[in-house]
């Protein structure tokens, strides 16, 4: 795993311990940037990667010029790595690292801010239901409200696993699968 493109671009990410974490691998990460590219959600901008694992997608929207990301994950060991990843790439002053439960805490970036791209990446098991009580669909459901109104949430599921159209506000404007993923981004907007 490694930072594909921006001022860290090459940087090796320190791999997770244990088996609780799935990285994705590069190929998938430039693909999905590729989407997120022409929608200007990064750049000097507010990012969050919530069950973030090594911070792979906030450190990359880091290295690709977001102002602030906020990652969360409740696996200290996971945050561990986390802190010594963000380091490595000198991005403390902009990385907020808390350990905690992205279902019920969302995209914690500060007090007056939004964020304007959200990772949403639970652990497979945790999302294998995205019907309207599920877990997932509770967390889709607080989003709005920490997002911009251009903002987008990208959604990481086993492939199998079918997103509904909508949750509150927020809709399914694109899905792509690749390998055994299905990757979902919904929006405010209905364009």
């Amino acid at each position: 795993m490694r930072i594909i493109a921006g001022i860290r671009r090459g940087m090796n990410i320190l791999p997770p311990r244990g088996s609780e974490t799935r990285p994705i691998t590069d190929r998938v990460k430039e693909s999905i940037f590729d989407v997120l590219f022409k929608y200007n959600l990064i750049e000097d901008r507010y990012v969050a990667d919530l069950f973030c694992g090594t911070g792979s997608f906030g450190l990359e929207a880091l290295s690709r010029g977001a102002k602030e990301a906020v990652f969360v994950d409740q696996d200290r060991r996971a945050i561990e790595v986390l802190r010594q990843n963000v380091a490595k790439a000198r991005f403390e002053t902009q990385a907020k690292v808390v350990c905690g439960n992205a279902f019920r805490i969302g995209a914690p970036i500060g007090v007056g801010k939004k964020c304007s791209l959200v990772f949403v990446d639970p652990p497979y098991e945790m999302s294998m239901e995205a019907g309207e009580r599920s877990r997932l669909a509770g967390l889709l459901t607080i989003l709005p409200e920490q997002i911009t109104e251009d903002g987008m949430v990208v959604v990481r599921t086993e492939k199998r696993v079918k997103l509904l159209d909508s949750y509150g506000p927020l809709r399914i404007i694109d899905n792509r699968v690749w390998g055994k993923m299905s990757v979902n981004f919904l929006s405010l907007k209905t364009e």
